[in-house]
């Protein structure tokens, strides 16, 4: 029977699924995106492995199976990219997908006309294809590397919108490659044409699907199956629709119906995301290792020093200064700034679009093209795959970009004072309030804010309390903040729960179930006490979080392990003081000869600097 056949298609497909499917348990165990399993895998079974699968494999069946597993993945990451995440996104997420998208285009071909010498239109169609990260790549690296919102949700949008460029401006430079003479007005118009055309088909598709699910009875019965199946198949029809009208505006008409409906007031919306979720890791798996088995390593190595040079370029000058100049004079942190430049793997736009240009440009007898296409295409995504997606988690590390999630259930004053004083500090607070004009109040002071009701199982989970190490339950309801205890207990295993007590009454009853329990009345009490008793420490520690700081932190550092206290200040930076250190449950002021051991608590007090380097000192990477 021939290659490709029904048949011999089945058991193949079987396998890529099988494949992808251990490729999510073993990025789950090992906390590595799923993305560099998946490579593996599809270089291991094609014609650089056992030779299970080659082009012939799929027949002429692939760029369809492809476009539209594409589809089904662009969706599910527009339809994640909420007006309110967005909100919390600061200012350099629209500067990424547009001065960050030009540097990346621009900079791209300039190395490949210089270091490939090739000519410039086939130049900027290699650079017009590399803009895109996407989705693909990005998602499974955030599901293990749980950086601050609004890194996550400025890498989630890049991904999504550049997707949409990156298709669209390939197909229209692919044109300026093969037509005798383009003109600069002619590539404009095209541009915005099929950006028009995916954009208007988005909204239509999105308006009816969104009719359908509001307004047309779905069979009690059966009506969440039915909501997920109808969102999908909206999804397959913007891309299959739009495309019929013009080439890759299938791209811009799933990413635009996404947003659409993932912002509408939909039906079962938990189930619709919970189905998409399951049904992209499925295409996600299918596609990158069918892709990737078609990788020839002479097509690579072909290129030879010039290829090389592109690949470092890319990931180590453009990518950065596109990222750096974008988050100048934003609220990110240098770690942060750096590990989004040194996180920027390319996906599956470029490697799919890049396949069925080469094809295209092989039957125009342009081998040449079409062959640097490939190989500079395909190299760059699979060095950023491998490196950048391989070791973002150390990279994360390395640049302490994984802070403590903290929630805190209660945007009010108390709530926003203490949040102000935690980021300060740098941890990851998100705040949880259901009051409009507390969210809006809360956004404006620069706070993350998950609107909901924090009392709500689904609210918590959706604003983190699965990565959350603190719970802190701050509203001025007793009620309330005993019941987002016990969830954060019993539904989220919270490392520490801490819960306001607005009725000094009520105390007895959240620590009998465990809860760190703080009365505002007696907090009260002892602070004008403070004020009374201990002038100086109450004005210092009013001011704590600006010019001081405390901190206690578990002693790690091994070569700390039998030396005293008296020996550890001398290493000690000017300004901060060793407080207390704690042991089995005993703290104490230390004396001069106390000997550390491995898993000691220690409490710096001084100078906020200080304390930091203290903590490094005593605890690496903390």
């Amino acid at each position: 029977m021939a290659a490709g056949s029904g048949a011999s298609l089945v058991p193949i497909v079987a396998a890529i699924i099988g494949l992808g499917v251990g490729a999510q348990v073993l990025a789950d165990r090992f906390q590595v995106p799923s993305v560099l399993f998946l490579i593996f895998a599809g270089i291991l079974v094609g014609p650089e492995g056992l030779q299970v699968i080659t082009a012939e494999s799929f027949g002429g069946a692939l760029s369809a199976i492809v476009g539209l597993s594409v589809a089904i993945i662009v969706f599910e990451g527009a339809f994640h990219l909420t007006i309110e995440k967005l909100r919390e996104a600061p200012s350099a997420t629209i500067k990424l997908i547009t001065l960050g998208a030009v540097i990346a285009l621009v900079g791209t071909a300039v190395v490949v006309r210089f270091a490939l010498n090739q000519p410039w239109d086939v130049s900027m169609l290699v650079g017009s294809l590399l803009v895109a990260t996407g989705p693909t790549v990005i998602t499974p690296i955030l599901e293990v590397v749980p950086v601050r919102d609004r890194v996550a949700i400025a890498l989630e949008t890049e991904g999504v919108v550049n997707d949409v460029t990156a298709a669209i401006l390939a197909v229209v430079t692919f044109e300026v490659v093969v037509l005798e003479d383009p003109t600069v007005n002619k590539v404009i118009t095209d541009f915005a044409r099929r950006l028009g055309i995916g954009v208007f088909v988005g909204i239509v598709v999105a308006g009816v699907v969104w009719y359908l699910l509001r307004y047309v009875d779905l069979s009690p019965a059966n009506a969440p199956q039915n909501a997920r199946l109808i969102t999908l198949a909206g999804a397959l029809v913007a891309f299959g629709g739009a495309n019929t009208l013009a080439t890759e505006a299938g791209i811009a008409a799933v990413a635009t119906s996404g947003i659409l409906l993932g912002n509408a007031d939909l039906p079962y919306k938990d189930d619709i995301e919970a189905f998409k979720g399951d049904i992209t890791l499925l295409v996600l798996s299918f596609v990158f290792i069918a892709l990737a088995a078609l990788l020839e390593f002479e097509d690579l190595l072909a290129l030879g020093l010039g290829g090389l040079a592109v690949v470092v370029a890319v990931a180590v000058l453009i990518r950065p200064v596109g990222v750096l100049l974008s988050t100048t004079g934003d609220r990110y942190t240098v770690g942060e700034r750096f590990f989004m430049s040194a996180v920027g793997p390319r996906g599956i736009i470029p490697a799919s679009v890049a396949t069925l240009f080469a094809v295209q440009l092989q039957n125009a007898g342009m081998n040449a093209a079409a062959n640097v296409l490939v190989g500079t295409v395909f190299l760059v995504i699979l060095a950023t795959v491998v490196f950048e997606g391989g070791f973002a988690r150390h990279i994360a590390e390395y640049l302490d970009v994984i802070p403590m999630r903290v929630l805190v259930i209660g945007g009010g004053k108390v709530g926003r004072a203490l949040a102000e004083r935690l980021e300060d500090r740098g941890e990851n607070v998100v705040i949880i309030e259901k009051t409009t004009e507390m969210v809006e109040l809360a956004r404006n002071e620069g706070f993350t804010v998950h609107k909901g009701d924090g009392t709500d199982t689904e609210v918590l989970r959706k604003a983190g309390a699965d990565n959350a190490k603190i719970v802190v339950a701050a509203t001025g309801d007793d009620d309330a903040n005993l019941l987002v205890s016990q969830l954060a207990d019993s539904k989220f295993d919270a490392e520490t729960i801490i819960a306001r007590a607005n009725n000094p009454d009520n105390v007895d009853a959240f620590e009998d179930l465990g809860v760190r329990t703080i009365s505002s009345s007696m907090a009260t009490a002892w602070a004008i006490d403070n004020v009374i008793e201990r002038p100086a420490l109450s004005n210092w520690m009013t001011e704590l979080g600006r010019s001081g700081d405390v901190q206690e932190i578990e002693v790690t550092a091994e070569d700390l392990v039998g030396k005293t206290i008296e020996e550890l200040d001398t290493e000690l930076p000017n300004g901060v003081l060793i407080a207390l250190v704690g042991r089995d449950g005993d703290t104490e002021v230390p004396e001069e000869d106390f000997t550390l051991q491995h898993g000691d608590h220690i409490t710096f007090l001084g100078r906020k600097e200080a304390v930091r380097q203290a903590i490094s000192r005593c605890h690496p990477r903390a």
